[in-house]
């Protein structure tokens, strides 16, 4: 089946559910616990985006600075979730992520190094750990989300009915693309968010 779908662009989705191919791609990373959207959360978004743009231009056509992603997934242990119910079984408290911005292929940890330097970003205190990571091209469903992150469970469960209906299910951690910057303080009736999750 994956030979036979099509190989989506890295920032592109449909405002519909579809089954592609996400391509490979290096990022930097930060990891962190809790619900999105805390004060914690935002600061290790905002280093994430500072080291990458110093170690490179960003990534996404048009866009004013690296695009921020995560990674999201519960404790070892708990009941599983699946696409549709991934924000409403467990309380979002209980979260674990990894925020993460692409850079270029071959970066290497001194790159990383260098440019945690240069950023200088006040986002930055020194015991948050910084890394590369190399996430593989893979099957996924996804879809484009036009609007504030609380209404994100009616398309997830739009996603989750498309899956279900094309006979796969989440086999990773849900992921998330904020195509637009923001802050805690960004109006977020235009935000744009690809909802991304691997499947098998």
């Amino acid at each position: 089946m994956a030979d036979a779908l099509p190989l989506t662009d890295h920032y592109a989705a449909s405002d519909e559910p579809e089954l592609v191919r996400s391509p490979a791609a290096r990022y930097v990373f930060v990891t962190g616990a809790g619900a999105p959207g805390d004060d914690e959360y935002y600061r290790k978004k905002a280093l994430v985006v500072d080291v990458a743009r110093a170690l490179a231009p960003p990534a996404s056509p048009g866009a004013s600075e690296p695009v921020a992603e995560g990674q999201y997934w519960y404790p070892e242990g708990s009941t599983q979730v699946g696409i549709a119910d991934f924000y409403s079984v467990h309380p979002v408290s209980a979260l674990h992520y990894r925020l993460m911005a692409a850079v270029g292929a071959t970066t290497t940890d001194a790159d990383l190094a260098a440019a945690r330097l240069a950023a200088a970003s006040p986002s930055d205190p020194t015991e948050d750990r910084l890394e590369l990571f190399d996430l593989p091209e893979e099957t996924v469903v996804q879809v484009m989300h036009h609007g504030p992150f609380a209404d994100e469970l009616a398309t997830l469960d739009r996603l989750g009915r498309f899956a279900e209906q094309a006979g796969v299910a989440r086999s990773g951690p849900h992921r998330e693309m904020y195509l637009d910057a923001y802050t805690s303080t960004t109006p977020q009736d235009t935000l744009r968010t690809i909802l991304r999750d691997p499947v098998a």
